[in-house]
């Protein structure tokens, strides 16, 4: 079993920047594939972001290319999104989730993620 935790969410202004961080327990993240997802209100739940058990490979979502970065830290247990040049559009919570299945990963269905954090709001104003 997995536990994750987001931080890192808050208000920003439109081209800002913000880093979530989200933490692992357990002794086995490093052959976690990890994801990052988000949800609008009243909108499902999208694929943003994700990465190989070693961060040597990472997927994106158009919407966010160019202008997000996911990162991990093994040592720390740690996935990071970076999230730069932020709009309006990127308002929603954000949450990471882990596959124990395939540490290759870059999985963008929900369905192929075993676990989840409780999300962290991200608000990005006009």
């Amino acid at each position: 079993q997995v536990q994750l935790v987001e931080s890192g969410g808050g208000l920003v202004n439109s081209g800002g920047s913000l880093r979530l961080s989200c933490a692992a327990s357990g002794r086995t993240f490093s052959s976690y594939a990890m994801g990052w997802f988000r949800q609008a209100p009243a909108k499902e739940r999208v694929f943003v972001a994700a990465i190989n058990w070693s961060g040597s490979s990472t997927y994106y979502a158009d919407s966010v290319k160019g202008r997000f970065t996911i990162s991990r830290d093994n040592a720390k247990n740690t996935v990071y999104l970076q999230m730069n040049s932020l709009k309006p559009e990127d308002t929603a919570v954000y949450y990471c989730a882990a596959d124990r299945d395939d540490p290759r990963g870059l999985q963008r269905s929900r369905d192929k993620y075993d676990y989840w954090g409780q999300g962290t709001q991200v608000t990005v104003s006009s």
